[in-house]
This record gives structure tokens, sequence and C-alpha cells, in this order.
């Protein structure tokens, strides 16, 4: 059975493993939803695939630890000590893996990094604890591409696209709002609601092809450089248009986080192609 495709707010650090000062404060609804999510796939995945706005390598690298569980990169700064003690020992998935770098290289890649010393990051972890807590689900992790160009992340997650009917679920975990510095002052401003609404107008268009023209041209939507002074956080989603080929996307999570509005997509399951082709 076809996987869908998600695009998910991974939230800020370690979020859930701690008690959220005031400003942090992700809402009630984030944590919910990220635990619900294994429950509203169709069968539970073969493997995991996720691409996290914390990787980025100048071309496409594929996580390949040499030993048959995951360890974890705490890429985070200034947390209480216990959050530098999460556990989340996830199988590595070699054939995954090299499925992957097979696929990019058919597409033209020829350039496929394989890392086998790195972590996975939080925006892997902390949001696959939530979602997937008995940790017994074999993990792979492909980097972003540190140019930022949004037509080479489509392009992309389509390489990769075929992993869906292989049971893989392909994961893009970022936010759809990520400018720190409105976040960490508590001065978002109405521009966070605004680039909300062209996110959820191009994401769910029932025109594939314009989804994309949408997303490649993305910095010229309202709001756009306020919400995302630089787009490691978008560029997931941008990887994940890209492995839904023809699916629409649906937005299954909105809310405010830390003050901004905050979206998560999911793209291809039965009721998306039926509203699809309605």
């Amino acid at each position: 059975m076809r996987m869908p495709v998600l695009y998910i707010p991974h939230g800020g650090g370690p979020w859930p493993f701690m008690n959220l000062p005031p400003h942090l404060d992700h809402g009630p609804n984030l944590r919910p939803f990220l635990e619900s999510l294994g429950n509203t796939l169709p069968q539970q995945p073969t493997s995991i695939l996720v691409i996290s706005a914390h990787w980025e390598q100048e071309s496409p690298t594929v996580l390949d630890p040499t030993n048959d569980r995951h360890s974890l990169l705490y890429d985070y700064y200034g947390f209480p000590k216990s959050t530098y003690q999460i556990e989340y020992p996830a199988p590595t998935a070699p054939q995954l893996t090299q499925k992957i770098s097979s696929l990019l290289s058919k597409a033209g890649y020829d350039d496929v990094s394989k890392e086998a010393n790195r972590g996975i990051d939080h925006g892997v972890f902390v949001p696959l604890k939530l979602m997937f807590p008995d940790a017994n689900i074999p993990i792979a992790q492909l980097s972003l591409l540190s140019n930022m160009d949004p037509e080479e992340h489509i392009q992309l997650g389509a390489a990769i696209a075929s992993l869906r009917d292989d049971g893989v679920l392909i994961v893009g975990s970022g936010m759809s709002y990520h400018n720190l510095r409105n976040l960490m002052s508590g001065n978002v401003d109405e521009t966070s609601d605004m680039f909300d609404s062209w996110l959820a107008d191009s994401v769910t268009s029932v025109d594939p092809n314009d989804v994309k023209k949408r997303l490649t041209q993305w910095a010229d939507a309202s709001g756009a450089r306020e919400a995302h002074p630089r787009e490691e956080h978008l560029l997931p989603l941008m990887v994940c248009a890209g492995a839904a080929g023809k699916d629409r996307g649906t937005i299954t999570f909105s809310d405010r986080i830390m003050g901004a509005k905050v979206s998560s997509v999911r793209f291809g399951d039965e009721n998306n192609d039926r509203m699809a082709k309605s």
C-alpha cells in the first residue's frame, strides 16, 4: 500500500521532554497531533526516511551508520541536562540507504555521498519519539542541499517518490514559520498568518504543477522572508511535494507555536486522492 508523505513541525529543540518557560509555549495541540500520526497511516511503515531542516550538504548525502542502532546528535544548546540523555535507539536501515543512493544515481545525481559518523539530529528523533515511541522502525536520513534551491529540492523528492510504494514513510521535518528572532522575542506579527495562508492555498491546489510552481516561487509570497529569513526549515516541504507527485496536499495541523501560525501538510492518502478526483 502506498504511503502518504508528511511535512511536520518538529518544534523547538527538545520541547516535549522538558518543562517549557512561557515564552517557549508550543500550545496544547502539537504534542497530541504528533503522537496520533502513526495511527492515521494506512499501515505501519516498513521504514522511515526523514529529511530534516538540521542537515545540509553540498550534494545529496544519506546517513549510513556502521552500527545497527542510530546514535543521537543533540544539536541544541542551553537546555536541561536531562534533554541530553534522551534515548531513541531506532534501527538503522542499510537496505533503504542503498535504495535511496541507487534512485538518486538513476535520477542523474552523480555525487551522492554517504555519512557514517553522524547521529540523527533532533529534527528526526524528537518528532519520531512522539510518533513511534517504541523505536522499532528502521530509519534513514537524507540531507538537504546547501544551495537552498527550492526547485532542486522538489526534484530530489521526485527522485525518491517510488519508495512510498515499498511502505516507506517519507517525512519532511521543519517548521512552516521559522524566524527565531521573532519567536524568541515574542514579536511575531501578522506576517505569520499571511504566509501560513499562502502556504495552505499553495499545497492544497488541485493542480500538482501549480503546487510546485508556487513552492518554487515561495520567496515572492506575502510575509515569506519574515517567516523564513533562511529557508532550511521550509525546504523539507519542497522535498515532500516532489515525492508527492500528483497527490493533493491537505493541512492536517494548524495552530500557534510560540505565537506564530504553524502548519503541517500531508500528501497522498485515500481521502486526498478522492478529493483530488472530485
